[in-house]
């Protein structure tokens, strides 16, 4: 079984060319905190300067989003824009396609020097990128796993430190998720979401009702979380849901969409006896989850074009398009690989 979480995503506006060796600073540091070797180190910066460099010259709101993800021994880059957008998204992927003075050719250099790559792009509403730098295999990882994960998660305006938390589990096909949002935001907030997911990590494919009886427990002593837990069984096409509070998801699909809405209370504060929904996972569905921080009235359509892509593509666009922009803000996604 492999565990997945990890720090939030580090902003970095791309509004003038000070902000590229900037992002490069932090993505040196974040490399040297998770041990990565002198190549790895290398290539990961030449990720960051190619990304934020064709945000810089050719973007519209670009922004630049790092995060480490020490249990994978990875940090993970992402690009987000509001146009123009890629007329034509595979030349821009090919050999000898530079955006001009920049140290490598272009996105294609990016796709070779990464671990994970992925695009997507829309004429005129912008492009999402992911990349991921690897600096080993994760030792719990399995190559068998039938499901697939990613997540954003943003500080509060002005806030060092994030409130909102997220971890996964994936175990062949079956995964769990838990999405943390402690009440308010700043340090008090992250302590509350933090001691939520160690209590997530310590057993995370026990039933989300009784996992969320834990939790309430463990946060006595915090101001308290809203929290959604979450398990998904890809052979038996179901999903168990429990949790408090206003932490929001969604199963959207190109043919459905339905919202799964946690009961009322706050992890740790006050919440009912915990119920578990048991609930039907449509093929190819992404499972999708939500902070309060992002707006939850958004289109299921503006999934479709990334229903089959890298689950955080999806993240990516519900936080360049919905974020509030007030608080703290998570998106989490699950889909499986067939």
């Amino acid at each position: 079984m492999e565990v997945i979480t990890g720090s939030h995503h580090v902003v970095f506006p791309m509004d003038d060319a000070s902000r590229v060796g900037e992002a490069r600073r932090h993505a040196a540091r974040l490399a040297h905190e998770n041990g990565f070797e002198e190549v790895e180190a290398g290539r990961l910066a030449l990720v960051v300067t190619e990304l934020a460099t064709n945000l810089v010259r050719h973007a519209h709101k670009g922004r630049l989003l790092l995060a480490a993800r020490p249990l994978r021994a990875e940090v993970e880059v992402v690009s987000i824009d509001e146009g123009p957008g890629i007329a034509d998204v595979e030349r821009s992927l090919g050999d000898g396609y530079s955006t001009g003075g920049t140290p490598g050719t272009g996105l294609g250099a990016v796709r070779r020097l990464a671990s994970e790559f992925d695009l997507h792009s829309s004429v005129p509403g912008g492009t999402l990128a992911v990349a991921r730098i690897r600096s080993r295999m994760p030792a719990q990882a399995g190559g068998d796993n039938a499901i697939c994960v990613g997540a954003i998660s943003l500080a509060a305006p002005g806030e060092h430190v994030c409130g909102d938390a997220w971890a996964f589990a994936v175990h062949g096909n079956k995964s769990a998720m838990a999405v943390v949002d402690g009440l308010g935001h700043g340090p008090d907030a992250a302590e509350a979401a933090d001691a939520a997911i160690a209590v997530f990590q310590a057993e995370p494919m026990v039933a989300p009702r009784q996992l969320l009886e834990r939790m309430h427990a463990r946060l006595r002593s915090t101001r308290g979380a809203a929290v959604a837990l979450l398990q998904a069984d890809a052979t038996a096409d179901v999903v168990r849901l429990a949790g408090a509070g206003n932490v929001v998801g969604r199963l959207v699909s190109g043919t459905s969409d339905r919202t799964l809405l946690t009961q009322h209370g706050t992890a740790g504060v006050t919440i009912r006896t915990p119920d578990e929904t048991l609930l039907p996972w449509p093929a190819h569905a992404l499972l999708v989850v939500c902070s309060d921080g992002i707006n939850t009235r958004w289109q299921p359509d503006i999934l479709v074009p990334v229903l089959g892509r890298d689950p955080t593509l999806a993240a990516a666009l519900l936080v360049r398009d919905h974020c509030r922009g007030r608080d703290d803000a998570t998106v989490a996604v699950l889909r499986r690989k067939d």
